[in-house]
């Protein structure tokens, strides 16, 4: 078989199944990513969502033993949303980032590597394949600069000059011995303009993210939010794209190649009140399908709750009120009577002192007292 000739057909077929860019890379070891992941270990910039063991995300032989090659691909998803609707003073909204509109993108590259998996399996009844999207082994930012997607930018996305950072990323292993693509120079030169605007500093160095100080995985994560980034995160309710939007590369970049990736104004950018009291089926049925889902309803709620403390929205008190006084989780008691001492209505203290007297949870009460303390200075 002509390996050069095949390898064309793949890329020919990969534009019918709607894929919009694909490379080729060997399967060997990635030496410097290996390095890379012992250093953000032993700093602790890790965020825990990922593959703990290092030998497998730098090994594709470990999850393939015949492994010699692997495809990366990479599919165009919006950054614009159109009719956006607006945030009022009566109907606060927060916003998703642009990754988590539309279908689960999970969802869409399995699609798209799946029919890929079927064509090579006509073509080479007994080829060996191994697929993955974000969630598996391999970092699939490694294998698309590899692959020649894109560069690596300073803010550790894959940046395409098509469609700069706004695509998803997956990959398969294989062992068939596909020729492989010349990785892209960087092309981010002097630029330091997402490593400025990053909100919390988690941007340490081109390259280096602290993923503990990153609001894309703070928005993530379901315990208390640290106070020094309760403020920072503004009225997004999962996600961020600051480091994206502020790219030159990505200036202009808007792609509606996929309906399935279109999405859902009211989705994408929800009233915030109504997520305070969503019970899990209202959840499932509204965002089941969206990637932002994935870690359940209780941190978007406390993030809405953040959210509404950001813009001081007194048509909220009543709402935090009762979840202060009802709600049987500490983390929602306790962040929203951190968000009414930040509103700062005088009302309020006489709900905060009841509620501190009932309060069992040490953390909670905690809360209760950080929030009586902001009305105070609000007040004053």
């Amino acid at each position: 078989m002509n390996f050069e000739q095949f390898k064309q057909e793949v890329i020919d077929y990969s534009k019918e199944i709607g894929i919009d860019k694909i490379g080729f890379t060997s399967a060997g070891l990635f030496e410097e990513l290996k390095q890379r992941l012992i250093t953000q270990q032993q700093l602790g910039y890790q965020s825990g969502f990922e593959e703990s063991d290092i030998e497998k995300r730098v090994t594709p032989v470990k999850l393939l033993p015949k492994a010699s090659s692997i495809i990366s691909i990479a599919l165009a998803y919006p950054s614009k949303l159109k009719d956006a609707p607006k945030s009022t003073k009566e109907d606060r909204r927060g916003i998703f980032c642009r990754a988590s509109w539309g279908e689960d993108y999970h969802t869409v590259l399995r699609d798209r590597l799946t029919k890929l998996e079927n064509f090579l399996k006509q073509r080479i009844p007994d080829i060996q394949t191994k697929s993955m999207v974000d969630t598996g082994e391999l970092s699939d930012r490694a294998v698309a600069e590899r692959a020649g997607i894109g560069w690596s930018g300073k803010n550790c996305s894959i940046i395409t000059p098509e469609f700069g950072s706004y695509v998803y990323l997956g990959e398969m292993i294989t062992n068939f011995p596909f020729p492989p693509d010349q990785p892209m120079e960087d092309q981010c030169g002097s630029c330091r303009k997402c490593l400025d605007v990053c909100p919390t500093g988690a941007l340490v160095q081109p390259g280096q993210l602290d993923s503990s100080k990153c609001i894309a995985f703070l928005t993530q994560t379901k315990g208390f939010l640290a106070d020094e980034y309760r403020t920072k995160i503004g009225n997004r309710i999962y996600g961020c794209d600051t480091c994206q939007t502020v790219c030159p590369v990505n200036k202009g970049k808007d792609f509606h190649f996929h309906p399935e990736m279109e999405p859902d104004p009211e989705i994408a950018k929800p009233k915030l009140k109504p997520l305070l009291n969503i019970s899990n089926r209202e959840f499932k049925e509204k965002y089941g399908h969206i990637s932002g889902s994935w870690r359940g309803k209780k941190p978007l709620q406390r993030n809405a709750i953040l959210a509404l403390a950001h813009f001081k929205d007194k048509t909220a008190v009543d709402d935090l009120i009762q979840l202060v006084h009802q709600d049987p989780r500490p983390v929602i008691r306790g962040t929203a009577a951190w968000a009414l001492g930040k509103i700062g209505v005088t009302s309020v203290e006489a709900e905060l002192l009841e509620a501190y007297e009932k309060e069992k949870d040490e953390q909670v009460k905690e809360e209760i007292q950080k929030g009586l303390e902001l009305l105070h200075n609000n007040l004053t």
